[in-house]
């Protein structure tokens, strides 16, 4: 996740709610590194700037979803926001259980959005709830396993921390030791490759063997 302010105390308040949360950011003033990084979600306080900046991305292809946070918060502006490229609108100053519930929607509407994910030689196949296999078969999870799996897939390259897992996938009121029985599971239908474990960090998404 990425946070667009250049308001000091704004950015200490998201990180904090964040990393409650369970989730992992970067922050970024400028939106720069909103390309480079694919980021699943981007918080923007706005600005004049930002939202041109914004326009600008979304015309080179920016997939990312974006929540605008504004001081102004009438209809035109949220307006505004949302012809910039905006995905959802908060307005300023919000409940943090509000600020988290869009982040939760704006994560699984990113998620959500492709029919099959490419997996290495596999593949998901999100309206079943399988895995298909490089010769064809297929291996049927449970919606959490699925949900679990997708989201370590989605991004490759990110070692998510059990608390970020926990919090997407089973809610906060799960245990982390939640995250750790269904990585069992997945491991038990799919291999013990299907997830890696990064000692001390969390997981990763690992690789289905031939």
């Amino acid at each position: 996740m990425l946070i667009v302010a250049d308001d000091e105390v704004l950015v200490e308040r998201l990180g904090e709610l964040l990393a409650e949360a369970g989730y992992a950011y970067d922050t970024d003033p400028t939106m720069v590194r909103a390309l480079d990084a694919h980021y699943d979600v981007m918080i923007v306080d706005q600005t004049g700037e930002n939202l041109e900046t914004l326009a600008t991305l979304r015309r080179k292809a920016l997939t990312t979803r974006v929540l605008v946070l504004s001081s102004i918060g009438s209809d035109a502006d949220q307006a505004g926001a949302m012809t910039a490229g905006a995905d959802d609108y908060l307005p300023k100053p919000f409940l943090p259980a509000r600020l988290l519930a869009k982040v939760r929607g704006l994560m699984r509407r990113h998620i959500d959005n492709a029919e099959t994910i490419p997996f290495g030689r596999a593949q998901l196949d999100v309206r079943r709830y399988e895995v298909v296999l490089p010769r064809g078969k297929r291996v049927s999870l449970s919606v959490r396993e699925f949900d679990l799996l997708r989201t370590l897939v989605a991004r490759p390259t990110v070692i998510y921390p059990k608390a970020e897992l926990r919090t997407r996938v089973f809610g906060t009121e799960a245990s982390e030791s939640t995250v750790d029985t269904y990585v069992y599971y997945l491991r038990k239908k799919l291999g013990q490759g299907v997830v890696r474990s990064v000692y001390r960090l969390g997981y990763k998404a690992g690789s289905i063997a031939p």
